[in-house]
């Protein structure tokens, strides 16, 4: 076939519906969601976010696509490359500017090869291969692409790394307390404690669809999320632009929850689904409650999949933690290609001892499941 390529500085040399189609679903690859990144100034060239993304047309036709940004530095991206880049700059490498396929800020697994069929997926690879080149980057990095994806690209010459999410999986249960029956007797008794310990404190919970959140909600949970970072003495990645912006584009796929004591809130999360599975992604809270952070990032969400047979919840990158409240381990994947020869056959020898003390957690984990 004859295809056009192209590499685009803006979604706004897109359709929505036409990247959509290739996106398949997933909120955090949907226009919306990537558009609010970059509009609001989350993710742009002057945040270290450059986009350059990877376009093949077939005709009129957007036929593959791919995320992909010149990064200037490693924040937000949660697969972790500063001891790569420390060893290059000790070297006298520069190891920045580098090109990376991920959705900014969100450790989520899904399609970075967004293609119509097997064709245009494998020429959106060949595309990539030549643009690493050409461009002139240390490195190239895909972080979180489904299995299958990720042995495309190791076929294409990329190295592989593996690590570790833990997601909840829904049973058909048909109630919070038939899920903690399924429970370690331990594990079920400290859920409940937990959840006793907020209700004894006088908070109240409220869920709230994003189709009825109002700027007021959306204000105060910028208002948490920006404060939780700030008790880190950091800076949050996203701003209130970025939050209305989603609000308004993408309010079905939101659920934002509230936690009040005597009508005056004082935290809340925030998390994205799809009718089949629920993303846990984002938390704050004016003042510290025991116990406040789990029962309003986790047992209500969990609630919420209950109630609406949502079948996965994934709980974000890391957090061994988890598996005490019925997460499981599951593997993730990036791939990785280094121009220089000495540091990739580095990189290659840590990436299989590194896969093989993954391989030996996995199976750790696996030996302490919380379930009965």
């Amino acid at each position: 076939m004859e295809y056009r390529t192209s590499v685009l500085s803006s979604l706004a040399d897109v359709a929505p519906a036409d990247w959509d189609r290739l996106a398949a679903g997933n909120p955090f690859l949907s226009h919306a969601f990537l558009n609010a990144l970059h509009e609001s100034g989350s993710a742009t060239a002057e945040t270290g976010w450059q986009p350059q993304f990877l376009a093949i047309h077939d005709g009129g036709e957007l036929a593959a696509a791919m995320p992909l940004y010149v990064k200037s530095h490693s924040y937000g991206e949660y697969v972790f490359d500063w001891a790569w880049a420390d060893a290059y700059h000790r070297n006298g490498i520069a190891y920045y500017p580098k090109l990376l396929s991920a959705i900014p800020f969100t450790p989520v697994t899904g399609s970075r090869l967004l293609a119509r069929d097997a064709a245009a997926r494998a020429a959106l690879l060949a595309f990539l291969c030549e643009q690493q080149v050409a461009a002139g980057m240390s490195s190239s990095h895909i972080l979180y692409p489904p299995q299958d994806e990720a042995e495309q690209l190791r076929d294409a010459g990329f190295m592989l790394r593996t690590g570790v999410q833990f997601h909840w999986l829904n049973e058909d249960y048909g109630s919070f307390d038939q899920f903690l029956q399924t429970l370690e007797h331990k594990k079920r008794k400290n859920i409940r404690a937990e959840r006793r310990k907020v209700h004894d404190a006088g908070i109240a919970m409220r869920q709230i669809r994003g189709t009825e959140a109002s700027e007021e909600d959306w204000r105060f949970f910028h208002r948490c999320y920006s404060n939780t970072y700030a008790e880190h003495r950091s800076s949050p990645y996203l701003n209130l632009d970025f939050w209305l912006r989603i609000a308004r584009s993408m309010p079905h796929q939101l659920l934002l929850v509230v936690a009040e004591r005597a009508g005056q809130a004082i935290a809340s999360s925030l998390v994205v689904h799809t009718e089949d599975t629920l993303y846990g992604r984002y938390w704050g809270a004016m003042e510290h409650v025991p116990c406040l952070h789990f029962e309003t990032a986790y047992y209500q969400p969990l609630e919420f999949c209950i109630a609406n047979g949502i079948r996965t919840f994934e709980g974000g990158a890391q957090g061994e933690h988890k598996m005490a409240r019925g997460f499981l381990p599951q593997k993730t994947y990036s791939a990785h290609w280094l121009a220089h020869p000495a540091f990739s056959d580095a990189v290659e020898r840590f990436l299989e001892r590194e896969m093989g003390g993954i391989d030996d957690y996995l199976d750790e984990l696996n030996d302490r499941s919380p379930f009965r």
